[in-house]
């Protein structure tokens, strides 16, 4: 099925502004673009996101893989994707000042309004901070005009005193985010449903002590928890990742978590009580 119009003109960008569009912040955060908006080539997803609590839109995996790098670290607050670089005037007299052709809509050839695809605010030490980022594929950076554009936004947030830089799939860890994957399906209680906090604690007392020692595979022990509370297959498993992703249980997420063998705990609240009751010997 054909996408939506995709045209952009100017009664395009007063509607998307009248919807609150590149406003908000956190959950209330609305990006100037939806994977609606844009062509695609099948790499475009919604995801909701940790930190924020609602439908993040990515144009790409590299996108998608860096909301889980973002969502995944401490010091992050909020991420706005598809950030617009309002007003269109100002990116326009950049684009003259280069000598460059400001991106246009190949439909209508009228301005489009510009994106950044991830303004994070971050809080270091005891103050709140916004870096800008874009994401390219490396082999983008060879194109002219792909560094054309790039160069206007750079100039659009340095006028800004924004801190702003581009990453690419070389900068990206990817086993790291492979974990990550993994884990995003389990991160929130509602996604484990009918199971309620109370049966999570159960279950994990359970597999705790024979994950600290280190002996079995980790899908052979949540199999036999599964079987030994009367839980549907994959469940213990689930809530693994679940204590992953909330931090309850800590592990070294650059060494590839694979169930088939064991899993190496660095700590966990249950593992200290467990320790310190004599369940480890």
């Amino acid at each position: 099925m054909a996408k939506r119009n995709r045209s952009t003109d100017q009664q395009k960008i007063e509607k998307r502004l009248k919807e609150g569009r590149g406003e908000g912040r956190r959950s209330d955060y609305q990006p100037w673009l939806r994977i609606q908006d844009v062509p695609s080539q099948g790499l475009a997803s919604r995801v909701k996101g940790w930190k924020t609590a609602r439908e993040h839109h990515l144009m790409s995996n590299l996108e998608t893989g860096y909301l889980f790098v973002l969502d995944w670290s401490q010091s992050v607050l909020d991420i706005r994707e598809q950030f617009p670089l309002l007003p269109l005037e100002e990116t326009q007299q950049i684009a003259e000042q280069c000598g460059f052709i400001h991106p246009t809509d190949p439909q209508t050839q009228q301005s489009v309004v510009m994106t950044t695809d991830f303004l994070i605010t971050l809080k270091q030490s005891d103050r709140e901070v916004e870096q800008a980022r874009a994401i390219k594929p490396a082999a983008d950076l060879q194109s002219q005009r792909t560094l054309e554009k790039l160069e206007i936004e750079r100039r659009y947030w340095e006028y800004r005193s924004i801190d702003w830089g581009i990453v690419t799939e070389q900068e990206m860890p990817k086993t790291f985010i492979e974990n990550l994957k993994w884990l995003r399906s389990c991160y929130w209680l509602e996604d484990l449903a009918p199971l309620n906090q109370g049966d999570i604690t159960r279950i994990e007392t359970v597999l705790t002590p024979q994950i600290l020692q280190g002996k079995l595979a980790l899908t052979r022990i949540t199999n036999a928890c599964d079987d030994q509370l009367g839980l549907s297959p994959g469940t213990s498993l689930s809530i693994v990742r679940h204590l992953i992703a909330n931090r309850r249980w800590h592990v070294d997420l650059s060494q590839r978590i694979q169930p088939s063998k064991t899993l190496k705990l660095l700590s966990t609240p249950s593992a200290s009580l467990h320790q310190e009751i004599g369940g480890v010997g």
